[in-house]
């Protein structure tokens, strides 16, 4: 008898963390960024830019989890909407600086409050104390994810390819 393995989705971390942001992707995509022509991968864009200011190009991908040549490919798009603006650093020609424009302010001013009234819906029901330590717990599980990417690329051996341990 061939014996299935069963994988119980509701109760599989990485389901519901994407199954969440999926959701609330959908949502604020549609409804507060749409008018906008902005995607979410944009918005986070720009919501880095504005909360941590003018940013090396791949700073900015480390910022929002973007691969260097999505991010190209993005801010392009965000230029050619004139929300941000990308210069040559004058420390190094080699080096890239995006920053947004009046325009794109003016924008994450807007839509910054939208954002925030869709974490409070997210997240009712949650105490103070059980918000925070879910944040707290997601980026823990972040972390994870990026060390064992890390210890990955320094063994020379795909991630894909490794056998975990616990």
């Amino acid at each position: 008898m061939n014996k299935r393995t069963k994988l119980d989705l509701d109760n599989y971390l990485p389901y519901l963390v994407n199954r969440v942001g999926s959701i609330i992707a959908e949502q604020f995509g549609g409804e507060a960024l749409a008018p906008y022509c902005l995607s979410i991968a944009m918005w986070r864009v720009m919501a880095a830019l504005a909360s941590n200011g003018a940013q090396r190009q791949i700073d900015l991908a480390g910022l929002t989890s973007t691969d260097a040549s999505t991010l190209s490919r993005l801010v392009s798009r965000l230029v050619r909407m004139g929300v941000v603006t990308r210069t040559r650093s004058a420390s190094s020609t080699r080096e890239v600086i995006v920053k947004l424009t009046a325009k794109g302010q003016g924008q994450v001013d807007r839509l910054v409050p939208i954002a925030i009234e869709y974490e409070a819906v997210a997240a009712a029901g949650l105490s103070t104390d059980e918000l925070a330590a879910l944040k707290q717990t997601l980026r823990r599980v972040f972390a994870n994810m990026k060390s064992r990417l890390a210890t990955a690329r320094a063994s020379g051996v795909p991630a894909s390819r490794r056998r975990l341990r616990a």
